[in-house]
């Protein structure tokens, strides 16, 4: 793409590429890393915990670990599918003990209503099956 010819006191074009070889960056513009230890580094102790110097990073003492995943699917599932928020719990509770994340409590309470809701809905099924059997069962007389 050719641009046209300027006028030699007319300020150049932003659009306008400069010619080859005549660009320089303003010295804001370029980049240099500091000199070598020159900002150091974190303040000692800083994100460790332990003792000093061994690297150990981690979330700083006195906050959890976040919540078990599979502890809050636990007290979900109890109200969708009962079946599967009892094995989440479960294993959500078998992790937490490991682990040592938050979320015992929801495990605890997504137990519970899994347990519940399983029940209620066995009772549920069972007596639904009786009365499909009591009531389909005649002894021949009435449909004479």
């Amino acid at each position: 793409m050719s641009y046209p010819p300027r006028e030699p006191d007319e300020p150049p074009s932003p659009y306008e590429p400069p010619p080859p070889g005549q660009y320089e960056p303003p010295p804001a513009a370029r980049y240099e890393p500091p000199p070598p230890g020159q900002y150091g580094g974190p303040p000692p102790g800083y994100g460790q915990y332990g003792p000093p110097g061994q690297g150990q990073y981690g979330p700083p003492p006195g906050q959890g670990r976040g919540t078990n995943v599979l502890a809050v699917l636990s007290l979900v599932f109890a109200f969708v599918f009962a079946p599967a928020g009892i094995a989440l719990g479960h294993v959500a509770k078998r992790q937490i003990r490991r682990t040592g994340e938050d979320g015992d409590q929801l495990a605890t309470w997504g137990l519970i209503l899994s347990y519940i809701f399983t029940v209620i809905g066995l009772i549920a099924c069972c007596g639904w099956l009786g009365l499909v059997f009591w009531g389909g069962s005649t002894d021949g007389s009435s449909y004479n």
